[in-house]
């Protein structure tokens, strides 16, 4: 009898030590799929002004995988953790749909998006909405007001890790979700 297939899931990680591009590279090579939020910066080399991709959240690396493959792959690289709920010590799981929606958002590296941590968003004040037109197109989050920004924002939260604020988006391109 063949045994039951594992299901990929997304696993919310940490690299230490900001070995992100290491372990974007070693998860790759074994033919595991990843996402680092990141973003562009500017910073200054050699006297010049340049724009730079860089993480957002330093050591953060999400990874989908069979828990039994992301386990092989761990023992290879020490420095790969599972990040663990704080309340429940259970490893972060995130779910398909929370995390397609993240990548759709955070994946196209706007220097418009905003990110938070968890406890700087209070998700319950605004109201769910989905976006009908522009580039996220489909999306859904909560319409609330954030730090840093003068006008109302959707935020697409993955539970216990981030949460990310999308450009300002016309009123006329958001219905809300009952």
């Amino acid at each position: 009898m063949e045994a039951a297939k594992e299901t990929e899931l997304w696993h919310a990680m940490r690299a230490t030590y900001r070995r992100e591009p290491d372990a974007s590279r070693l998860l790759e090579k074994e033919g595991l799929e990843c996402f680092i939020p990141m973003q562009h910066k500017i910073t200054v080399r050699k006297g010049r002004r340049v724009r730079v991709l860089v993480p957002v959240i330093h050591n953060l690396i999400f990874v989908r995988a069979c828990p039994s493959d992301l386990q092989r792959v761990k023992s290879k690289a020490a420095y790969l953790q599972y990040i663990t709920d704080t309340r429940s010590g259970r490893k972060i799981i995130v779910p398909e749909n929370d995390m397609r929606r993240f990548i759709a958002v955070a994946g196209s590296y706007s220097d418009q998006l905003l990110y938070f941590q968890p406890e700087e968003v209070n998700l319950s004040k605004g109201t769910r909405v989905r976006i009908t037109g522009g580039d996220f197109e489909g999306q859904e989050g909560v319409f609330l007001k954030v730090k840093g920004a003068r006008d109302c924002r959707v935020v697409i939260e993955i539970q216990g890790v981030i949460a990310v604020a999308m450009a300002t988006i016309h009123p006329d391109l958001i219905e809300v979700i009952r």
